[in-house]
């Protein structure tokens, strides 16, 4: 191997392991971990939500993203980060893990993009059995 390409090799190497981490690995690197429990895990930002969903979302685009009641919701292939208020003008970071807990319809509808959807898809919306009318 040439002499001049090893250089150049180390760098691109470098690059490709530096990148490609996503939202999970930037929030971890960027924002201090407040707590974890099982597979979800609390970050601390000092910014605000809006700034804070900014940096997150420039450093890996999220597959869906929805706001509701000033609450922000990114929706990665293995991940939902939501972003709330925080103390002191901050913000909270919530990640958690969709592995099995998600897919199970174990969250709430967060709009268009957040599929499989509500665990009570399946209602009529009529207040279903057991419900006082």
């Amino acid at each position: 191997m040439k002499a001049w390409l090893v250089p150049g090799l180390i760098v691109m190497a470098f690059v490709l392991s530096s990148c490609g981490g996503g939202a999970k690995d930037f929030i971890a690197d960027n924002y201090s971990k407040s707590s974890q429990v099982g597979d979800v895990a609390l970050y601390s930002s000092k910014d605000p939500v809006g700034k804070t969903v900014s940096k997150i979302v420039d450093a890996d685009e999220p597959a869906a993203r929805s706001a509701d009641g000033g609450n922000e919701y990114l929706r990665y292939d293995d991940d939902i980060v939501t972003v709330s208020a925080g103390s002191g003008g901050g913000s909270t970071i919530k990640v958690e893990d969709i592995d099995g807990t998600y897919r199970s319809g174990g969250y709430a509808y967060l709009g268009p993009g957040f599929n499989p959807g509500s665990p009570v898809s399946g209602s009529s919306g009529s207040g279903g059995s057991g419900s006082a009318k």
